[in-house]
């Protein structure tokens, strides 16, 4: 596991929120680093920035060969090759797992089926939710939507949260 001490430069250029504290890092092809934290991914940016991912919004993350594969729920998708990834592909499926509170698939009344997860951010707080739509059906459609969302409130009510 590599630690942010003696890399004031990385330090620097990380935004980290209060209280949050730095996991693990690990070397990226193109010379920067993917820091894992107690509440988000980093993932550098072609500018020399990073992309601040907070765990609830992970929607997968996949390692292999050599590459971190990472979805957001916003389906926005990051590609990052490590030269040497140490703990962080095991880091990141610790934090993603440990935000899902619930995941449900369900068919839907008009065909298809919907995935719900709600997930708990890392800082605590009301769990955000997320429908994943079956390939083939228009997340837009405002029909389809409103029986998703009905599906979420009998989920809602089922489970309490």
């Amino acid at each position: 596991m590599r630690r942010l001490r003696g890399r004031p430069s990385l330090r620097a250029a990380l935004t980290l929120e209060r209280g949050e504290r730095v996991l693990a890092t690990a070397p990226t092809r193109g010379g920067s680093h993917v820091a894992t934290t107690t509440t988000a991914l980093h993932i550098p940016t072609p500018e020399g920035g990073f992309t601040r991912i907070p765990w609830e919004r992970v929607e997968h993350a996949t390692w292999k060969d050599g590459w971190l594969h990472v979805t957001e729920t916003s389906r926005a998708e990051h590609h990052v090759r490590l030269t040497d990834p140490g703990s962080v592909p095991e880091t990141v499926r610790e934090r993603v797992t440990a935000t899902i509170a619930v995941t449900h698939q369900a068919a839907l009344p008009g065909g298809g089926k919907v995935r719900i997860a709600g997930r708990r951010p890392a800082t605590g707080g009301d769990v955000r939710w997320t429908f994943v739509f079956e390939a083939g059906l228009d997340p837009s459609d405002p029909g389809l939507r409103a029986q998703a969302e009905q599906v979420l409130e009998d989920l809602r009510r089922q489970t309490g949260l």
